[in-house]
């Protein structure tokens, strides 16, 4: 496995967990952990002893999103959402806490997600100036599209019940690791092989979302970022204040 310290492996009874553990930045989506997280993936799906991987995260945030101070390259978070989608083997997320922007394409990608009472979520993209829209490809063919229209044009924060009522997650439950016993134990059941090909039927529309709009999406993404709104959004985020827009 790959050394680093940002996302730390662990390994039980044919599941790996991959934990992102950047504290400092709550667990947010930099170039550096978007980069060890899809080595770590990659090498779980090289692994002949993984049945599946579980994504977790310590303190109380999944991911915040993208790191402002260090953004990912778009076509890295590109690489990473296909990583996962494409993945010959289930992943799951196991969130037990906020997840933001960014992150939510990271949930939505898995093939599970289990989330705690504790979790919260919230597309935050509009209000820093920008769109959600790499995360798109995994998340449109999934998510419920009134609700989905909502969440994205208002950045409002939703619980884990609402989340699983729209499909962004599979199961909320007061304890995630409750929620994610009984599939864990059916998918050490499942044949390697037909888990793989299952995964295959299950993931055609993100694969050909990511085959169609990844290179327009990247463009806007990248052309949002670098614009003034944008610079103002940022900058009033990190400063603690509102944007000039706001009424």
């Amino acid at each position: 496995m790959p050394a680093g310290n940002l996302v730390q492996y662990a390994h039980e009874r044919g599941v790996t967990t991959l934990t992102l553990d950047s504290p400092d930045n709550r667990n947010a989506l930099s170039s550096a952990l978007v980069g060890e997280l899809t080595e770590r993936l990659r090498g779980a799906e090289s692994d002949g002893d993984t049945r599946a991987v579980v994504l977790s995260h310590t303190g109380n945030t999944f991911c915040s999103g993208a790191d402002l101070r260090d953004p990912p390259d778009p076509d890295a978070l590109v690489g990473l959402l296909r990583t996962v989608v494409a993945l010959d083997k289930p992943v799951l997320a196991r969130v037990d806490g906020h997840v933001r922007a960014g992150g939510l394409g990271v949930v939505g990608a898995c093939d599970i997600a289990a989330a705690s009472a504790r979790a919260s979520f919230a597309f935050t993209e509009v209000r820093i100036g920008v769109a959600p829209a790499v995360i798109s490809m995994p998340l449109l063919p999934r998510v419920d599209p009134r609700a989905v229209a909502r969440y994205y044009l208002t950045g409002e924060r939703f619980d884990a019940a609402e989340a699983a009522r729209i499909g962004l997650v599979t199961a909320a439950a007061d304890s995630v690791d409750s929620a994610l016993e009984p599939v864990l134990d059916g998918l050490r059941r499942s044949a390697p092989d037909a888990l793989a090909e299952t995964k295959k039927l299950l993931t055609v529309k993100v694969l050909q979302a990511l085959d169609r709009d990844a290179e327009a999406l990247t463009a806007l993404s990248a052309r949002l970022f670098s614009s003034d709104q944008a610079r103002e959004g940022m900058t009033a985020f990190l400063e603690r204040r509102d944007p000039a827009w706001v009424l």
